[in-house]
């Protein structure tokens, strides 16, 4: 872990705050093609997409992608550092969780012209058991023509790379009580359509050699992105009418493509909110998160 260490010197932990309050201004429109193919992906049977169409909560993600060129790109697939986002100098990247609230009376719909603006948030260094661990927090917004429809805070963290002999974090137990269940196959297949759906080329997702030799994972890393939708997805197929507020989540253990695993909700007692967690094929919780309904 020295050499880790002594990447986040004081210096360098300075140069990585200097990147609070960087801002990005991306634009996209919301086409119908990417909906169709992450309907096919989680196995809906939803009608077509036309224009006007809601667009699902968590599915802008398949919009305001990014498009560096395969020059601009690091050895772990995703953008050299040090451009919107700072320079962490740790191999590993997560997807960490994130917070969500929708625009009631402005949804967002296929064929919106829409403008995400985001902003680096906060840069925090905390000591792990494992070594450094780096915490950026990033606010969006996500605007149409018609103002302001999606708030969004995306937590990433970055760590050192797996040694042998780190400490393992234990387990956490997942509830119990769950009224709604669904078995998940994360097979390469799956996870090779949700990165080509998100033009995700981090290689956690589908090297298998570079994640299992390089960053030292058991198997290939299932997106914590498409974890969350299909905790949402679990709502939109139990209560279909019910209209999704905000989203919040957790990851809590990394998921891996070697054994399926379940997602599982629970609606709270008054109707407007449901817990929701994923569980591995041991049953350890590897996700939690909850929705508050309108």
């Amino acid at each position: 872990m020295k050499s880790e260490n002594l990447a986040l010197d004081a210096d360098t932990l300075s140069h990585l705050k200097s990147w609070i309050g960087n801002t990005e201004t991306l634009g996209d429109e919301l086409s119908a093609a990417p909906v169709r193919a992450l309907s096919a992906t989680l196995d809906r049977d939803d009608a077509p997409p036309s224009p006007g169409s809601v667009l699902a909560p968590l599915w802008h993600w398949l919009y305001f992608l990014p498009q560096h060129r395969q020059s601009e790109l690091g050895p772990d697939g995703h953008a050299r550092r040090g451009g919107f986002l700072p320079p962490v100098p740790l191999p590993r990247r997560m997807w960490a969780g994130g917070r969500l609230r929708w625009q009631q009376h402005n949804p967002l719909r296929v064929g919106d012209v829409v403008q995400r603006v985001s902003r680096i948030a906060s840069v925090t260094h905390k000591a792990g058991r494992s070594g450094d661990l780096m915490f950026v927090l990033v606010q969006h917004e996500v605007h149409n023509s018609r103002g302001l429809a999606l708030t969004e805070e995306h937590d990433i963290v970055y760590r050192a790379a797996a040694q042998n002999g780190d400490p393992t974090a234990p387990p956490v137990a997942a509830p119990t009580n769950a009224a709604w269940q669904r078995d998940i196959v994360p097979d390469a297949v799956l996870l090779f359509r949700y990165s080509a759906l998100t033009f995700n080329g981090h290689r956690i997702h589908y090297d298998r050699q570079y994640v299992t030799e390089v960053e030292g994972y058991p198997g290939l890393v299932v997106h914590g992105p498409l974890i969350a939708t299909l905790l949402v997805d679990l709502v939109r197929r139990q209560a279909p009418g019910a209209i999704i507020r905000s989203f919040n989540f957790r990851v809590v253990r990394p998921t891996f493509d070697l054994h399926p695993f379940r997602i599982h909700g629970q609606a709270s007692d008054d109707g407007k909110g449901v817990k929701l967690w994923a569980t591995d094929h041991e049953g350890w919780l590897t996700m939690q998160g909850s929705v508050e309904l309108a």
